[in-house]
């Protein structure tokens, strides 16, 4: 095999991904539901997007951010499940070394983007509660493409030492990812040298990203929740508790997988491997699907929009 092949180089050509450690021979039959919440996100987030694009009136705040949102998950679930598939029906586990360190990046790089969208969502629904007459001038178009020109900036820049690091440390002819993906404390763990920077580097991105968006969420719908308690309407409140009930689901499906991967490599070394690998698969294509339904199905403009096409198409 190719990957056993580095008696002139510190890193193999290419690694093999098991897949879901324990559950091989059920792994052809595990991909039918996720083949179904990738094709279903993809589709979703595509009829959203499309629809965000050709009518003016949803070029708002809101749905400019949603629009970021159905891009990150595209990205971040196609960088992922075409080649979980082809592991799961075709059984071609081999990638390629540099094409291992490109899925690594882009996984990383979107699930940061996906943590930094989230974050600035929270902020847009905080202004439009508790400034509603500042709305639009605090977040105005260019506002929001510096948001997410910043968010992209932020996940590029922190997660590209990753690969740069990984690409420096030796691997003796150990080649087995015990995952469906490159994610990256996976392949540290096969390093045969000091990976001590790359776990510390790891460690800091984690807390940079998470530890401060999550902080930024949670301030926020703290003023939001006393700001909506304020409300003298009973029927206004539960249905700013609704709304706001609906977002925190999506927000709680993304972190906490997210914090169960990140604790698992660090202390769950009781917890089943193949429930590790299962959450941080669901980590990644949950979230889209979720998000689909919350912010796009949920949404009134939206659902009478797609619903106009298939009128207009006779479906």
């Amino acid at each position: 095999m190719s990957c056993l092949n580095t008696s002139t180089r510190s890193h193999p050509a290419a690694f093999l991904l098991v897949g879901i450690p324990g559950l091989q021979e059920a792994q052809f039959w595990i991909a039918f539901p996720f083949c179904i919440m990738y094709v279903i996100s993809v589709l979703g987030n595509v009829i959203v997007l499309f629809i965000i694009k050709t009518e003016p009136s949803l070029h708002e705040p809101m749905y400019l951010f949603l629009a970021m949102l159905a891009v990150t998950d595209l990205v971040l679930s196609t960088s992922m499940l075409p080649k979980m598939l082809s592991i799961f029906w075709l059984g071609s586990r081999e990638i390629g070394f540099h094409a291992c360190l490109t899925q690594m990046f882009f996984i990383h790089t979107f699930s940061s983007v996906e943590s930094g969208v989230l974050m600035a969502m929270a902020l847009d629904r905080y202004v439009a509660i508790c400034c509603p007459l500042r709305h639009s001038s605090i977040l105005s178009v260019p506002a929001i493409v510096t948001m997410g020109s910043l968010v992209l900036a932020r996940g590029v820049l922190l997660v590209s030492p990753f690969s740069l690091l990984v690409r420096r440390l030796p691997f003796c002819q150990r080649c087995l990812i015990s995952h469906t993906y490159c994610d990256h404390m996976a392949v540290v763990k096969l390093v045969c040298g000091d990976a001590t920077v790359s776990v510390i580097y790891g460690l800091f991105v984690a807390f940079m990203v998470g530890g401060f968006d999550l902080f930024i969420i949670t301030v926020s719908y703290a003023m939001i929740l006393q700001a909506i308690m304020r409300l003298p309407c009973t029927d206004t409140r539960l249905k700013a508790f609704s709304t706001c009930a609906s977002h925190l689901c999506v927000i709680l499906s993304f972190y906490i997988p997210a914090l169960f991967t990140f604790l698992t490599y660090r202390f769950g070394h009781n917890v089943p491997h193949h429930v590790h690998i299962l959450v941080a698969n669901l980590y990644l294509l949950m979230p889209p699907m979720l998000n689909l339904l919350v912010y796009g199905v949920k949404t009134k403009q939206i659902r009478e929009r797609v619903l106009r096409i298939f009128q207009q198409k006779g479906i």
